[in-house]
């Protein structure tokens, strides 16, 4: 009985399934051209955009608007270019945020990200820009705090 409803929906579904339509190829693949030029040209990136050197390009429109347009697997985004991308490549790059304690050969960095203190370790010798920023502005506000504490 059970093979029996199975083959019974099985039917039934294969039967309520159209059948491809022929459709005129000619038309639709001149419609589909069209549509791309129009896509290419509507969100692609200007001939005169200046590409900097993390893979963005920068475009200053007619109207003296000025756009960053980045490529990704899905396409190309555009958005509007406000400065704050460099004010926090500069903070980053700085250290800022960032608690760095010394402990011999080692350092130990603290960060206050999204889900909670970031942690990590790192030898002297291996420390990257923003790293090497983070400990020297630690070692200075521990100067500071200590010529302070004598007066």
């Amino acid at each position: 009985m059970k093979l029996f409803f199975v083959v019974l929906v099985s039917v039934l579904a294969l039967s309520a399934a159209d059948p491809q339509a022929k459709k005129d190829t000619s038309k639709e693949a001149a419609g589909a051209t069209a549509k791309a030029t129009d896509a290419t040209k509507s969100s692609g990136i200007p001939a005169d955009a200046v590409k900097d050197a993390d893979g963005d390009y920068h475009y200053t429109d007619p109207q003296g608007k000025k756009w960053i347009f980045h490529k990704t697997p899905f396409g190309v985004s555009r958005g509007e270019d406000t400065g704050e991308r460099e004010t926090a490549k500069a903070t980053a790059t700085s250290g800022a945020g960032i608690k760095a304690t010394e402990d011999g050969d080692k350092v130990r960095f603290e960060r206050q990200g999204p889900f909670g203190v970031w942690k990590w370790e790192k030898k002297k010798s291996e420390l990257n820009e923003s790293e090497k920023a983070a400990l020297q502005n630690s070692q200075a506000n521990t100067n500071t705090k200590t010529t302070a504490q004598q007066d």
